[in-house]
């Protein structure tokens, strides 16, 4: 019996937090280690967005110029993964969604046939309330490959040994 490896496409979704950066630095390790293919997700939130503009929170111009404003910082961080994976000679395919932050995570993930898909972490000044977020609670029931919440403590050191 020939067995394939448990991971080979590796799917990271990006926040710009500083756990989903230390998550990308543990997928750049794997993806390195294992040889795997490395996709990394922002997603601009429009689905909240659109909920804070129905609610009267939002008016149509600073949902507009919020949406614009998390499309750039989206595009800074994915920037800034892809140039750490290419500092380890990792290819890194860079992608933004618009929409749910979980429903185009998932999405994706089918799309690309994931086999792994990685969550960072919490940061430790969050309440024990928001240890895993919405986002995280319905990727976790909802991804039909495995899911990891990375909570690796010394990823910045493996990663500038590897």
């Amino acid at each position: 019996m020939n067995l394939k490896p448990l991971f080979s496409n590796i799917l990271i979704a990006i926040t710009g937090s500083d756990a989903s950066i230390l998550a990308a630095k543990y997928a750049i390790v794997l993806a390195k280690t294992y040889r795997c293919r490395l996709t990394a997700l922002y997603v601009v939130d429009t689905a909240t967005i659109r909920q804070l503009t129905l609610s009267k929170i939002f008016i149509q111009e600073e949902s507009q110029e919020y949406e614009q404003s998390l499309e750039a910082n989206g595009r800074r961080y994915l920037s800034f993964v892809e140039e750490l994976a290419r500092s380890k000679g990792v290819k890194l395919e860079a992608e933004i969604r618009r929409g749910a932050v979980y429903t185009e995570i998932l999405t994706l993930a089918e799309d690309k046939k994931a086999d792994l898909i990685l969550l960072g972490g919490w940061e430790k000044h969050r309440s024990a309330r928001d240890i895993i977020s919405h986002v995280h609670r319905e990727v976790m029931i909802n991804a039909k490959c495995s899911v990891m919440l990375v909570k690796e403590p010394n990823i910045d050191l493996m990663f500038r040994l590897l």
